[in-house]
């Protein structure tokens, strides 16, 4: 080693013991802080967590799946949620396929056409909807739907407070995703003589499809757990039923009738059961969404 890179070694370490018992110390006391609100943020979520499983899974059985909450009462005086399965399945679908149809298309809108003059607007729009309560749409479809007497109460409502509240989530999904495809992408396709819009559609959105995609899964994780809404639209029922027509049961709102409608020891156990599948249904959702984007 010569002389020079002596120097500059003495001299780097020097300079390493110097600062480095402040910035152990700014380490140190920053790091404590940051492990301070994590437990913050974990201690109750591992409470509530913990309290749903050991609350819930002693009620978990085959009845419970296979029986619906009338059926269920008339046994053990608990409820099965076979009808609140098939209601949610059925009303998140709806759901899903209203968010999709609008979410993309808005989302494509803003993505590709930014210099709309009302791109701003739609974009202000979609994100105050994000931020309006649940129960306030629910409100509102009751008041469009059941009041003028459009629906009644009916999974068709139901859906449609669901998918209210999910299109936004899409509309911010798509527009980021489609955003983060090169444009070099769209001008090879205008250069080869494609009109803009099948560029759009053959070319763009399905090199960002994961991303809708785990923008959708997101937006099914957001408005399964949803109770508020569905009081007001799909009102609840505890017979299976298929016709969208009719008013349908779901499972938040399955939960909140077992809970505070509670008659029996049997029943409590019933919601907290009920509560543990949607926690674990909104886990593996977000799972997968985050699976999907790594992927991406």
């Amino acid at each position: 080693m010569t002389n020079a890179q002596e120097n500059t070694a003495v001299q780097a370490k020097t300079f390493t013991r110097t600062v480095s018992s402040a910035r152990q110390f700014q380490n140190a006391f920053v790091g404590g802080l940051i492990a301070l609100g994590t437990g913050i943020v974990l201690i109750p979520l591992f409470l509530i967590v913990g309290q749903v499983i050991f609350n819930g899974i002693s009620a978990i059985s085959v009845d419970f799946f296979v029986q619906t909450e009338r059926q269920m009462s008339a046994i053990t005086g608990g409820g099965g949620v076979l009808n609140a399965i098939v209601g949610t399945i059925i009303m998140v679908g709806l759901a899903l396929v209203m968010g999709l149809l609008i979410g993309i298309g808005t989302g494509i809108f803003l993505a590709e056409f930014s210099e709309h003059p009302l791109v701003p607007l739609i974009r202000v729009m979609s994100d105050v909807l994000t931020g309006i309560p649940a129960i306030v749409v629910g409100l509102v479809v009751y008041g469009l739907l059941i009041a003028t007497k459009l629906t009644g109460y009916s999974a068709i409502a139901g859906g449609v407070a669901l998918g209210l509240i999910m299109i936004p989530i899409i509309v911010r999904a798509t527009e980021e995703v489609l955003k983060l495809v090169p444009t070099n992408i769209r001008e090879a396709g205008l250069a080869l003589g494609l009109p803009r819009w099948k560029v759009t559609l053959s070319i763009v959105l399905p090199a960002a499809s994961s991303g809708i995609i785990t923008g959708a899964i997101l937006g099914v994780s957001r408005v399964s757990g949803e109770a508020a809404p569905l009081l007001f639209t799909s009102l609840g029922n505890p017979d299976l039923v298929w016709n969208i027509l009719q008013p349908m049961g779901a499972m938040p709102l399955s939960v909140y009738n077992l809970a505070f409608k509670a008659l029996t020891p049997a029943q409590n156990a019933q919601a907290w059961a009920g509560a543990l599948v949607l926690m674990l249904f909104i886990l593996m959702t977000n799972i997968a969404a985050r699976t999907l984007s790594k992927r991406r």
